[in-house]
């Protein structure tokens, strides 16, 4: 190698490793814009791996909601676990057609929030619901996002009275034993929904300004959750 090239190859090296960096990231950003949630130091997470299995995850309480008893939500050693190896699974099957059971975090309430958490619908005849509660201020008042193995869609509805009232859907393809990631952004009254990184509903509601988060399934759905991630936006 010619001496000057030689001189100048750290230059090189130097602006090749920026190069590389601001390309990463660019990606990075692009993800998250895609809707698909990056890595945030904000972010509260919850994998239930440091729970006792067979019991309620710490921190959290279980709420019947509509009509019928409260769901029995229990921390299992799964297999297929999208992280570590433990997950918190709503395991009663009880049939009640208006039958919401929720898994509510008890420690904080939140306005604008960024949530999301890795769902499988395991079986249920009538039901295989697959849901994402926020601004939950009572088992009679709060937002619910789910997925639908047995309908193929999303919805979003708000539990007013201890009615649900749908307001947005979308239709997407949900197959029974896969795990799929749920996410919602609320900011005020702007709500967006995402399933699997994709933009599937984009409304505005004020019913609700703030609340909890937490789990929700329908009628004889069992359905196991991991890595329910809260940010603050």
């Amino acid at each position: 190698m010619k001496p000057r090239l030689r001189a100048l190859m750290p230059q090189y090296l130097l602006c090749l490793a920026a190069y590389l960096l601001l390309l990463v990231m660019g990606l990075g950003t692009a993800i998250a814009q895609d809707g698909k949630s990056s890595s945030d130091p904000r972010a509260v997470k919850f994998n239930f791996d440091q729970d006792a299995v067979g019991q309620t995850p710490a921190g959290f309480t279980s709420y019947a909601t509509g009509d019928g008893p409260a769901g029995k939500w229990v921390v299992q050693v799964m297999a297929d676990a999208p992280s570590g190896k433990q997950v918190v699974v709503q395991t009663d099957a009880e049939a009640m057609d208006n039958r919401f059971p929720v898994l509510i975090a008890d420690k904080e309430d939140y306005a604008d929030v960024d949530l999301s958490v890795k769902g499988k619908a395991i079986s249920g005849k009538g039901d295989q619901g697959i849901g994402l509660v926020f601004r939950f201020r009572d088992p009679q008042s709060y937002y619910v996002v789910r997925a639908n193995a047995l309908e193929n869609n999303v919805r979003l509805y708000k539990m007013m009275d201890g009615r649900r009232k749908q307001f947005a859907g979308a239709s997407v393809r949900v197959a029974s034993m896969l795990w799929y990631t749920l996410r919602v952004v609320a900011r005020g009254d702007h709500i967006i929904c995402y399933f699997d990184g994709q933009k599937v509903i984009d409304v505005h509601d004020a019913t609700y300004a703030q609340g909890k988060v937490g789990l929700w399934t329908k009628a004889d759905s069992v359905t196991a959750f991991d890595d329910l991630t809260v940010v603050k936006p």
